[in-house]
């Protein structure tokens, strides 16, 4: 019998915090900044500052591609501590840089622990921003990179701490 959680990141060890990477609106020649802090209570800061220039206006982190035998589970949950802001967590069935993700917006509250659940059902197909149709829904069982994402359309700064992200089986 399978567990009804199975933890996907939970910080605590180096090969994992070595395996996230920062991919914010540069790319596109945009001027936003973040970093990824590992705390000494093995959990990550994901922070930094979004700017408008050069068409830009996002940030975001995500981990290197890798395999979880998600079959049969329903969704994610994710514990995090906010800045009040809106994020987007981010899934990819794929191990390329750029292509199709499937997201989810959830809101944080200010300084405060929450725990987000959030059905795979839920992720809607995205790419660079526009929602996509046309596109087959996300499989569990082809989740191969995890991640953050920031795009409020405002320059400002922010700060999410993320202390784990589990899959899970029925609620």
């Amino acid at each position: 019998m399978q567990p009804q959680e199975i933890l996907l990141t939970d910080f605590s060890h180096s090969a994992e915090t070595e395996s996230w990477q920062i991919i914010n609106d540069g790319v596109m020649g945009g001027r936003s900044q973040s970093e990824v802090l590992f705390t000494a209570d093995n959990t990550t800061i994901f922070k930094g500052l979004i700017s408008l220039d050069n068409n830009g206006g996002f940030a975001s982190t995500r981990s290197l591609p890798r395999r979880d035998e998600l079959a049969g589970y329903k969704g994610i949950m994710l514990k995090v501590k906010g800045d009040g802001k809106n994020y987007q967590f981010r899934l990819r069935t794929n191990d390329r840089f750029d292509g199709i993700s499937y997201r989810a917006l959830f809101a944080t509250e200010k300084a405060q622990w929450i725990t987000v659940t959030i059905a795979f059902d839920e992720f809607v197909p995205v790419f660079r921003g526009r929602i996509l149709t046309n596109v087959a829904p996300l499989v569990p069982e082809n989740i191969q990179q995890l991640g953050f994402l920031i795009a409020n359309k405002k320059a400002e700064q922010f700060q999410i701490e993320i202390d784990w992200i589990k899959a899970y089986r029925d609620q």
